[in-house]
């Protein structure tokens, strides 16, 4: 069987429907998500696409209201002695006045079911099983297509989750979906589509692509984000600020404006994750902690924050000064005592050093060089890494934004990396990238190198 696979998305009001489309189709802007009920008035279609091509159409449909009434309806619509097939009686409905009428909505879904291959019945298994629910489920059975129960919000404590499946195993669905819109498990969307070819087997190989096609988009936008992450640690890591003047003012604005640098590149980073992942900017956001014009990230050097990640300053009067700047001569094991003994005994040539020697004449003029501290480093890792697991584990219908940073357990993927960035020694390519400053302006064959080689470092 070829084609495109068009499946109805229906059920009771106000139980997710939108809320399926939207993470399905990792659309944040898809139709409309409320808590008022009957948000959705009209039919509207959304295509998935397997390697370029649509493989499988859903179709929002407004939540069903009243199906008790309606259900004594069509059956009273049936001449006495008369005997009418499941779409049959469906057809006679919708070609009634009350379909235009009080029934508009409900017409408008079964209308939809009739055109469809299938359709997902969307639960929220937060209600009480009611008898309107097993008359929208006697109706929709009488459309005689595929019949598909997603129940949603499953991760919720309030969830009657075992109730609803037997309530449906009585009404003789036992082919049942746990597939919460806000926090979907990971293999949640591949659970979906996989029950849905059972029912559909002749769509078997159009499912099955799909759920591939998915799978190798969600290696390939791990793989993209990761390599965003590398490249913002390794820019810091590099950074080096000269500071020409001694007094304490130029120091301090001088910090300020490492500081600031710092906090828009990691910004960029944020911004850049949730485009990857088709969030929208505001969806998330540091936690407890001071926020202006909506950044998340405005407490970076906010000793705070670091307590709340576990991450500690350096030490050392001028780390400790500066919250998170370290004021550096060089790095790769030499100080100022022993680059002046090395350029003692080069006689004052100081391209003898590579490309220290300038710094370390600069360094004897009186200059000095600002750095991002260590802790920072850990700490934009360990933001970073939080902001990865939140955004795979986060349905695009959700509406509250992710905190980032927040008291309690971190996710189970960052534990173990968490703890390493952390506590463990800090990856060599970084220390390493702090003689490169230029890696900080421009990529060149020895940063991405580095990009590379830290990749393994962030899972």
């Amino acid at each position: 069987m070829s084609g495109i696979l068009r499946v109805a998305v229906v059920g009771h009001t106000n139980t997710g429907k939108t809320s399926l489309l939207r993470t399905l189709a990792r659309d944040t802007g898809f139709g409309e998500v409320s808590d008022a009920p009957g948000t959705t008035r009209h039919v509207e279609g959304l295509r998935l696409y397997a390697d370029g091509k649509p493989a499988v159409e859903l179709f929002d449909t407004p939540g069903m209201e009243d199906a008790i009434a309606l259900l004594g309806l069509i059956e009273g619509l049936a001449a006495p002695g008369e005997r009418l097939d499941g779409p049959e009686r469906v057809v006679r409905f919708l070609a009634s006045a009350q379909a235009g009428a009080r029934f508009e909505q409900e017409a408008k879904v079964l209308r939809q079911m009739l055109t469809s291959d299938a359709g997902l019945y969307v639960v929220d298994a937060r209600d009480a099983v009611l008898a309107k629910h097993c008359d929208e489920l006697t109706i929709l059975a009488a459309c005689a297509r595929p019949l598909l129960p997603v129940l949603n919000f499953v991760a919720s404590p309030a969830a009657r989750t075992e109730e609803w499946r037997a309530a449906l195993a009585r009404l003789g669905l036992h082919a049942v979906v746990s597939f919460d819109t806000v926090a979907p498990a990971g293999d949640g969307e591949r659970m979906l589509f996989d029950t849905l070819a059972t029912l559909l087997h002749g769509r078997r190989a159009t499912l099955g692509g799909l759920v591939l096609a998915r799978a190798r988009e969600a290696v390939e936008r791990r793989a993209a984000a990761r390599r965003l992450m590398a490249e913002l640690l390794v820019e810091l890591a590099a950074r080096r600020d000269v500071l020409a003047e001694e007094s304490d003012a130029a120091l301090a604005a001088a910090i300020e404006r490492l500081r600031a640098a710092v906090r828009e590149r990691e910004q960029a980073c944020v911004d850049a994750l949730l485009r990857l992942y088709r969030f929208r900017p505001d969806d998330a956001r540091a936690a407890e902690l001071p926020l202006t014009d909506g950044r998340w990230d405005d407490d970076l050097f906010n000793p705070e924050t670091l307590r709340q990640m576990g991450v500690r300053l350096s030490t050392g009067a001028a780390a400790g000064a500066a919250a998170g700047v370290g004021i550096d001569l060089l790095t790769g094991g030499l100080t100022l005592g022993a680059a002046a003994a090395l350029g003692a005994l080069a006689g004052g040539l100081w391209q003898t050093f590579g490309h220290y020697g300038e710094r370390i004449a600069a360094r004897l003029r009186g200059h000095r060089e600002l750095t991002v501290d260590d802790a920072i480093l850990r700490l934009v890792a360990l933001r970073q890494l939080q902001l990865l697991d939140a955004l795979e584990g986060r349905g695009h219908a959700a509406l509250t934004p992710i905190e980032v940073g927040a008291a309690g357990p971190a996710p189970a993927k960052t534990d173990k990396r968490a703890a390493r960035w952390r506590a463990g020694p800090l990856p060599g390519v970084l220390q390493r990238a702090r003689a490169h400053p230029a890696w900080a302006r421009a990529a060149d064959e020895g940063r991405e190198a580095a990009v590379e080689e830290l990749l393994g470092e962030l899972g």
